[in-house]
């Protein structure tokens, strides 16, 4: 059966990942790399990192909670530099984003499911991009983030389409575990010429212009 709609993480997918960005701080402040995610995991669901994408935090709660979480590790820095650095690194994809303009052409659906936060100026990170989209679902905004099933299933309701008909890309594993348990078919992103080409060979057409 032919595929009728695709999900969208932003960050390491549409956008530029952040994991560089935040490897950087980690290295300027001589600490491991993987040491802010080791805080996010560890404080789990009910972390700073986990409530802030829910939308469950104000900036300044967030930078303040967080803030007690990295100093709780033993991790000098602070996460205003941190927050700083990834809105740095979340940069366009452009040929994503033509891909992305290309599938709908194909009469397909298309929606963002990205974990985000509300953002000092009252917006959220990635929304310049919403225009693309058929659908745009904010961890923020739904007050639910991956992996999180449910916030898949919000989609799929949204676009009117079932698992079986869907295919989802992400660059984390647990988020496209999740997915995949649904019955989504799923693409791990590497890079960007991979995961076109992994989502080329599923669509059955080319994606790299618009023509």
């Amino acid at each position: 059966m032919p595929y009728r709609a695709v999900l969208f993480d932003l960050g390491g997918v549409v956008f530029d990942s952040p994991f560089g960005a935040i490897a950087e701080v980690e290295a300027r402040h001589g600490v491991p790399a993987g040491s802010v995610n080791g805080v996010i995991a560890r404080a789990g669901s009910e972390g700073a990192w986990a409530r802030n994408e829910r939308g469950e935090l104000d900036p300044v709660g967030f930078e303040d909670a967080f803030d007690a979480e990295l100093a709780a590790a033993d991790l000098r820095m602070r996460t205003g530099e941190l927050m700083a650095a990834i809105h740095g690194a979340f940069r366009e994809r452009p040929a994503m984003l033509t891909a992305i303009d290309r599938i709908r052409s194909e009469k397909l659906r298309v929606a963002a499911v990205t974990n985000n936060w509300v953002q000092a100026s009252g917006g959220t990170l990635g929304e310049d991009v919403r225009s693309h989209f058929d659908v745009f679902i904010e961890s923020a905004v739904v007050g639910l983030h991956k992996p999180d099933p449910r916030i898949y299933e919000l989609a799929l309701d949204a676009l009117d389409v079932t698992p079986g008909d869907t295919i989802f890309l992400d660059d984390i594993g647990r988020n496209l575990k999740s997915a995949a348990a649904l019955g989504i078919t799923t693409i791990k992103v590497v890079s960007e010429v991979q995961a076109l080409a992994d989502l080329e060979s599923l669509l059955g057409f080319g994606l790299w212009s618009d023509g």
